[in-house]
């Protein structure tokens, strides 16, 4: 139940508390005072999307807030959401200047999502135009489907993911039929593109030693003149060959010319002192062991020279193995490595083409699978709701004789359709308003009265065991006399065990509202502003008498507004 409801700042509204009881409450004012404004509220409440321009002219922000009673069942939805020892829960919606806005449960922040989740439990709300919108074949299966139970609609839920999943699986053999037809080429191709890469046979090292390679064979020439000269410098033998180094007091050396004989003179004088002066002697065996790296280095030298044997015809062969891993890298990612992962790209893809047939397959027997569970569900969707239409039906007919349709017949025919999300079946409303007259479908009633009544009658049947606040903005539009009469004591009937909130201009509805509310305009401020009062018994008639187009002072009019409360009562 709707405790306490709380507006500022919305548009003519600076300031309203409404204080809520159970059984039918009804708000009524004149036509532009801003009964529309607290639908608006009520809307805002659940979630809905704020209006452009709703925030009242010179306020930062507009506010509403509802206080409900806390269902068992919800308790244990919301969790931690909900303050500790809490007995009540409260939504709320702050809506800027800007346009921006802000949800608020039990304080919180939270989507305007889940205050539209928590909301959908404790409020119920049909506007304006909600009879016209039952015309609608969804809708009318979402109300049998109501009707069902909780169980029905979590099957409903249940077949809804599975059709999601035919219908994904549906999507994934279209794409794999499309890629067979392409198949044959692109096995072509990436055929060719693996031949190609595997008789080259490129790797990182191969290319290092052959650039490597080349760059001698250029230069093999000089390469061999300078090892050859370097040699010559070292032995004094020039560029014609190498000669072992000498013996002597315990060390080795050239005898030749060049470095290597003035580095065996140097060597032999200084041998000719070892063991004089200490100091002296350390610095001996240093040049003894250079006088050997020299004769090494020469040797070393004239080897490399006499092994730069040129290969005819190798330059041309390192060339064009060069030239053929270039190729591959300028169509494969500029590098040997690119090449690699781009053939193994290839092989992952032509496997998946050589097996596309096996997935094709596999694909075919998953959606039959899937297509026989969602046939399954269907079938116990169908079933349920063939059960429940005719309830639903008879009830319908009991209330509307209540309406004054004494003699109207209404019956839900279900035909089967193509599945969809909520199920394989279509359900129609069929009515015959006056005895004799063949049912025709809903949305073919002329009559908004006759709609509204018939939507009266449908809600109250459906929501037989719901105890969520319903929410009725003007759904009395179009009917008077009796006929109102009717629906308000269908309206005061719902609100029995339950709350029912009611705008309405008609005085017959509002004389039977357990708690009355009036709304009105000021239009002696600057903005014009709009309060809401709720009146004590002696002001209902007063406002009833306003309701009827009298003036207060019409004794008739009170008469006839004293009589409308006294069989209210």
């Amino acid at each position: 139940m709707l405790q306490e409801l709380r507006v500022e700042n919305l548009l003519l509204i600076e300031r309203a508390e409404l204080r809520l009881r159970p059984g039918l409450n009804v708000i009524t004012g004149e036509t532009g005072a801003g009964k529309t404004m607290l639908a608006h509220a009520l809307d805002l409440l659940l979630g809905g999307k704020a209006r452009s321009g709703i925030v009242r002219p010179g306020a930062s922000e507009a506010y509403v807030e509802g206080v409900f009673d806390l269902p068992d069942g919800l308790r244990g939805e919301l969790g931690e959401r909900l303050p500790e020892g809490a007995e009540e829960v409260v939504l709320a919606r702050r809506v800027s200047a800007s346009g921006r806005t802000r949800a608020l449960l039990c304080g919180r922040t939270v989507p305007a999502e889940d205050l539209r989740e928590v909301a959908a439990s404790l409020v119920a709300f049909y506007g304006q135009h909600e009879h016209r919108k039952l015309t609608v074949a969804s809708a009318q299966l979402e109300l049998l489907d109501g009707f069902c139970g909780p169980k029905h609609l979590e099957a409903r839920t249940a077949f809804a993911a599975v059709h999601a999943e035919v219908r994904r699986l549906e999507g994934s053999l279209v794409e794999l039929r499309e890629r067979a037809g392409a198949r044959d080429r692109e096995l072509d191709l990436l055929e060719f593109e693996l031949a190609e890469i595997e008789a080259a046979a490129p790797s990182e090292a191969e290319e290092a030693s052959l650039l490597a390679e080349r760059g001698r064979v250029r230069h093999l020439e000089a390469l061999r003149s300078a090892a050859f000269v370097a040699a010559g410098a070292l032995d004094g033998e020039g560029g014609a060959g190498f000669s072992g180094g000498e013996e002597f007091g315990g060390g080795s050396g050239s005898g030749g010319g060049g470095l290597a004989g003035e580095l065996a003179a140097g060597e032999r004088e200084l041998w000719s002192v070892a063991g004089v002066d200490a100091a002296l002697d350390p610095l001996t065996e240093r040049f003894r062991a250079l006088v050997l790296e020299a004769d090494d280095l020469a040797g070393e030298l004239r080897r490399y020279g006499s092994g730069l044997e040129g290969e005819p015809g190798r330059l041309e062969v390192v060339e064009e193995r060069l030239a053929a891993i270039d190729r591959l890298k300028r169509k494969h990612g500029g590098s040997v490595e690119a090449v690699l992962a781009h053939a193994e790209k290839c092989r992952t893809r032509r496997d998946e083409l050589v097996n596309a047939e096996v997935a094709l397959e596999e694909a075919t027997a998953a959606i039959d699978r899937a297509r026989a569970n969602r046939e399954v569900r269907a079938k116990e969707l169908r079933a349920t709701r063939a059960k429940a239409a005719p309830k639903l039906a008879a009830g319908v007919r009991d209330r509307l004789a209540e309406l004054a349709m004494e003699g109207a017949s209404f019956e839900i025919a279900l035909s089967e359709r193509e599945p969809a999300p909520s199920g394989a079946d279509s359900a129609e409303f069929l009515i015959a308003p006056n005895p004799g007259v063949p049912a025709a479908p809903l949305r073919e009633v002329g009559s908004g009265g006759e709609l509204s009544r018939v939507m009266l009658a449908l809600l109250g049947t459906a929501n037989d065991g719901s105890d969520a606040t319903l929410v009725f903005d003007e759904v009395d539009a179009g009917i008077g006399g009796q006929t109102a009469r009717a629906v308000g004591e269908q309206l005061r009937s719902l609100g029995e065990g339950r709350q029912v909130l009611c705008i309405t201009h008609l005085p017959q509805i509002a004389s039977l509202a357990a708690q009355h509310f009036s709304i009105a305009k000021d239009t002696g401020v600057e903005p014009a502003r709009t309060t809401v009062t709720e009146l004590a018994d002696r002001d209902v008639v007063a406002e009833l008498v306003r309701m009827l187009g009298a003036d207060s002072g019409d004794l008739t009019a009170r008469r006839h507004a004293q009589e409308l409360r006294k069989v209210a009562a």
